[in-house]
């Protein structure tokens, strides 16, 4: 046998004894995942009468998103009047709520309540606190039809009469100021219809107190001069303590958010207070009321201290119940308004 066929043959035998690897199976294509869309059903709380279905809402969409969905179908009811609930008894949605971790199926029923006709928190403090403001100046102008004709346009002859216009104007235009700068507002609007009784409480009570100030009869304090510039210190450091205490909770909240953090001490030494009072806004406030009456030494002043003091109060307590609530670690030591008492 020639060489050329030898090397044939070893060539085919080591091409045929030689390890062969299988061929590998083409994987199977993977399937792609069905996407997973909620319904959404929205009934009027009252009548339980279907308002709208929606299809095909994504899982991650908000309750501000579906009530965007919403207003679209029903422009009469733009989303801050509407009330979202699972229940039409249960309590309201916050528009922050994803659709998801709610407690529904893929067909989630809300119950619609409207809220009626709103308007923005800055409007309504402004409009609450342009009145007293002019509304005192008035007063101290003495403008007709207030007092006696002769009194028109005439002014006092008490010094503390000029100095506690001076302070309450200042008081107004300090909250105009920061309504318009400093606040940020968790929640963007109120329902209108409780404007009137706002404005009724502080224009009341302001032309209430200015009528007796600014009155012709008017008599300074019995202390005299030692306990109005004493209740004008105190006045003024309340004001300072109170405007410190907003640019502090001010910082607490980005821009455009709704975090929640618990409020602490800064540099700032009137914000200390944090140390044991939860809502010290409240307390400076008091506290400037207090030292305003104190300067005035007027009766209509004092319970309208006692009453705001009542207010304030039960905001307190209800923002301090928020606080232990919602953080864990919220300092036990805290008391609402008042250290060691309330």
């Amino acid at each position: 046998m020639d060489t050329l066929a030898l090397e044939a043959k070893g060539a085919k035998s080591d091409a045929v004894t030689g390890p062969v690897t299988p061929a590998r199976k083409p994987k199977p294509a993977k399937k792609a995942k069905k996407a997973v869309f909620f319904e959404v059903e929205i009934l009027d709380g009252k009548t339980k009468e279907k308002l709208l279905l929606l299809d095909k809402v994504e899982p991650n969409a908000t309750i501000a998103e579906i009530k965007s969905m919403f207003h679209k179908s029903h422009p009469q009811w733009y989303p801050a009047r509407q009330s979202l609930r699972l229940d039409p008894k249960g309590k309201c949605l916050k528009d922050e709520d994803i659709l998801q971790q709610l407690p529904v199926g893929t067909t989630a029923t809300f119950y619609f309540r409207d809220l009626g006709a709103q308007i923005t928190w800055v409007t309504v403090f402004l409009t609450e606190y342009v009145g007293p403001l002019l509304i005192y100046l008035m007063f101290y102008f003495r403008v007709p039809f207030i007092y006696a004709p002769k009194y028109d346009f005439t002014t006092s002859k008490h010094w503390v009469v000029h100095l506690a216009c001076m302070c309450h104007s200042f008081h107004y235009v300090k909250r105009l100021l920061e309504t318009l700068f400093i606040h940020r507002f968790s929640h963007g609007t109120m329902p209108l219809r409780n404007i009137w009784q706002n404005c009724a409480y502080y224009w009341g009570f302001a032309a209430w107190m200015a009528y007796y100030i600014n009155h012709p009869l008017y008599t300074p304090p019995i202390y005299g001069e030692q306990q109005v510039k004493t209740a004008l210190v105190i006045f003024l450091l309340c004001q300072i303590g109170n405007f410190s205490i907003h640019v502090a909770l001010r910082n607490l909240r980005p821009p455009g958010s709704k975090t929640r953090k618990i409020p602490y001490p800064t540099r700032n030494p009137f914000t200390w207070i944090f140390l044991l009072v939860s809502c010290p806004n409240y307390t400076y406030e008091v506290g400037a009321w207090l030292g305003f009456t104190v300067m005035t030494q007027c009766l209509p002043v004092a319970f309208f201290t006692a009453v705001g003091f009542i207010q304030m109060t039960v905001w307190a307590r209800g923002k301090h119940r928020s606080y232990l609530k919602e953080f864990r670690d919220y300092p036990s030591i805290r008391s609402p308004i008042l250290p060691f008492l309330l």
